[in-house]
Order: structure tokens, then sequence, then C-alpha cells
């Protein structure tokens, strides 16, 4: 297959004078390289597309591909990982992941988690503070834990993420929704175990691919998987692979991670973490279903080394999942293009 390449290089939004958080959940070159180079190895042709307005302009020049492989995260607005795939739904072009409305509504942490929540799945008490007045309604104790609503790769997380005293949170809030310029979720702060569920696959073929335990050492931010945390996770973190069939806990932490990602309709291939109460129940915290793939340091990819599997094997089965939908379009895009072409014409 000729397979196009969406994303954003972080190399590129650094020049154009963006910081080193705000370009947090940007790819590598050494990302994008690698995940050609399998997908080459894999015997496909590869073509580097970029973000979504270097899209825009091959779509309009006329370039197509069977296949697009999107890691685009997007730069404005709690919708932007659905840009790529909505234009590439316009043009009915297939591609990897998972589609516009799930995107844009699992960067929404507190949308996202009302969902599962009505559907019954378990997940701690939460509350999205966008002024005062929601601090004032809020129903359930402290200790909190508070970060914004709408980012990924733990950016606004850090120690300060832990609230212990309600006549604090305002304050807290009020410096996190200055700082991301965004509501601020809260939820009540679970102290427990803290995993890592990953997921190939989509609806009712979806299946867990494993488990990882993060373990926090002694010289990182205590009780929370923070930004430093995770930058810094060769010194400050240990990733232990754990297994369903020798601890019940995870088992019921793979059973809930699958039954919200067929929920949310969530496709190909991503992650969903996982944290447990006092009690040492597993609750629902977020799912990723644009999990970064570096081959080295992304936590899906380190998921599969612990467990065996090279990273080429790791993008054949994404490719595998999301080349189902190449057969199931019902038009040729061609007779798609002419039709919409014929619907336009004076």
């Amino acid at each position: 297959m000729k397979i196009g390449l969406t994303y954003d290089l972080r190399s590129d939004y650094l020049a154009a004078g963006y910081s080193e958080e705000a370009t947090a959940e940007f790819d590598r070159e050494d990302t994008i390289a690698a995940l050609e180079t399998a997908l080459v190895d894999l015997g496909h042709l590869t073509d580097r597309i970029g973000h979504a307005r270097q899209l825009v302009g091959r779509l309009a020049a006329g370039d197509r591909w069977d296949l697009v492989f999107n890691i685009a995260e997007g730069l404005h607005g709690i919708g932007r990982e659905a840009q790529v795939p909505a234009i590439l739904d316009a043009f009915q072009l297939v591609y990897t992941f998972s589609d516009p409305l799930v995107m844009a509504l699992t960067l929404h942490k507190g949308m996202t988690k009302q969902v599962l929540r009505d559907a019954g799945v378990p997940t701690v008490e939460f509350a999205v503070v966008a002024g005062p007045e929601d601090v004032r309604a809020l129903a359930f104790p402290p200790p909190y834990f508070i970060k914004p609503v709408a980012e990924g790769t733990g950016k606004g997380v850090s120690a300060a993420s832990i609230v212990r005293r309600r006549e604090d949170l305002g304050a807290a809030c009020r410096n996190l929704k200055t700082a991301f310029q965004q509501p601020v979720l809260v939820e009540r702060f679970l102290p427990g175990r803290e995993f890592t569920v990953g997921l190939l696959g989509s609806g009712r073929e979806a299946r867990v691919l494993g488990t990882m335990e993060v373990r926090l050492l002694a010289g990182a931010e205590p009780q929370v998987y923070s930004y430093t945390n995770k930058a810094q996770y060769e010194e400050r973190v240990a990733y232990r692979l754990v297994r369903p069939g020798e601890d019940w806990v995870v088992a019921r932490s793979e059973e809930l991670a699958l039954r919200a990602w067929r929920l949310l309709g969530c496709r190909d291939g991503g992650r969903v973490d996982i944290r447990c109460d006092a009690e040492g129940r597993p609750q629902f915290m977020e799912v990723n279903p644009l999990a970064g793939l570096h081959p080295v340091h992304s936590d899906l990819p380190i998921l599969c080394t612990a467990l065996g599997i090279p990273f080429v094997q790791l993008i054949e089965q994404i490719v595998a999942s999301a080349a189902v939908r190449i057969k199931a379009c019902p038009l040729p895009r061609k007779q798609v293009l002419q039709a919409h072409a014929h619907c336009h014409r004076p």
C-alpha cells in the first residue's frame, strides 16, 4: 500500500517559538523515521505529509493514499486531535486510529468520564471546574487531584496536583486554569496502584495487549505520574509487566480497560490508564486513543518490548486493524469525487 504519514513534528514548533511544554505531545524526528522504517520493512511505500495544514495542501494538489497513518496531535482547541481525521473523512480516505468524534470526546477528560460513568464503568468522583461557582458546588471531600481537562503527556500534572484541603482548591484551580487557558478536572485523589493497559483492534475485535504497573522511584515527585516524572522516566519511574492470571487487580483493570475502549469506540491501538482507590479497586482515569509511538520512550512500545513484541510487529497490527476499513468504503474514491464534482457544476 501507499501509506501517507500525518504528524506534528516537535522541532518545527520549537523553531517557531513554542515552548518545550507546549510541544510536549508532538513527535520527534526519530519517531517519524522509526515509523517510516517499520512500514517500509512491511512492504509499504511511504509518503511524509506532515500536519493538518500540510495535509490540506496535499489534498488540494490532488494527492491521495491507500491509507494514512495518522499520529497528528493538532495544535489549537479542545478538538485538535480530531482535525486530521475530520479532513480525511471529508475525502473518504482511510486512516489509522480513531474517528473525529472519539478523538474530540476523549481529549476532554471530564466528558469522557461522564460517558463512561453513565455506562457503569468505575470511575472516581469528579467535577469539571470552569469558575469559582463550580468549586463551591463540589459535592465530594478532599484530598483532590487536579489537572487540565484537555491535555496529554502529563502536562499540568505535578506534586501540586494533589490538593489536601478544600480551602486550597479554589486557588489551585485558578492557577491551573490561568496556565493552560481551559477548565480543570477535579477528581477525588486515588492513592492506590497505577496501571497502563495496552489495547489493539476495534470493536468486538479489540483485545488487551498487556498491562504495565507504573511505580515511582525514590527520586520522583511522590504519588503522581507527573509531567516531570514522565519526561525523566529513566531515573524516576519503573515499569513492571503484570499478568492478569497472577493478580486479580490486574485482571479487573484489563476488563475495565477493554470495556471502556469498546464503549468509547476507540480503534486500532492505544492505552487506558487505571488507578486504584484506597480499597484497591481499579478506577478508570483516562484513555489515550492516539498513544505515543516512539519505539523506546513511549509507554505502548515500552509495554510491547516487555512482552517481546518488536516495534515493527506493533505497527503491522495497527495497520492491519485500520486496513479492514478500506474494504468497507461504500464507493470507490474516484466515484465519490466525480459525484461531488457533478453536484457542484454550475
